[in-house]
């Protein structure tokens, strides 16, 4: 069982290739981001991870998985993972379903987002 405080460290020490990966506070924690597209993220609610639409189903089949909800909406293709079942194991399995995911998803670059132009007039 990985602990709160822990989950980010042991995320952060999973992945493959870190050198790849980019860290950016997010969901009260730290997401970790590849090509600019969220791979997962750690927090007190658990491991967050993004399987995409199509897994989605299967995905939640396994131990500790629960859907991710914003707001009362339920965000398809993400879900959280309870860190009372994370293992190296088992967290390994997680970030792989994840990365094999988002390795699929276009590059997105980083920085700072384009600013609104809502509502405004030339």
């Amino acid at each position: 069982m990985l602990l709160d405080q822990d989950l980010a460290a042991n995320v952060r020490a999973a992945f493959p290739d870190p050198g790849a990966i980019r860290e950016v506070k997010m969901f009260g924690g730290t997401g970790f981001m590849l090509n600019g597209n969220l791979v997962a993220a750690a927090s007190k609610r658990g491991l967050l991870v993004r399987v995409g639409k199509d897994r989605q189903r299967e995905a939640l089949a396994r131990p500790g998985a629960r859907p991710m909800e914003m707001r009362g909406r339920t965000m398809e293709g993400y879900l959280y993972v309870d860190p009372a079942v994370l293992d190296r194991r088992a967290l390994l399995a997680w970030l792989q379903l994840a990365l094999a995911f988002v390795q699929t998803l276009p590059s997105k670059p980083h920085g700072p987002k384009p600013e609104r132009t809502k509502g405004k007039r030339k």
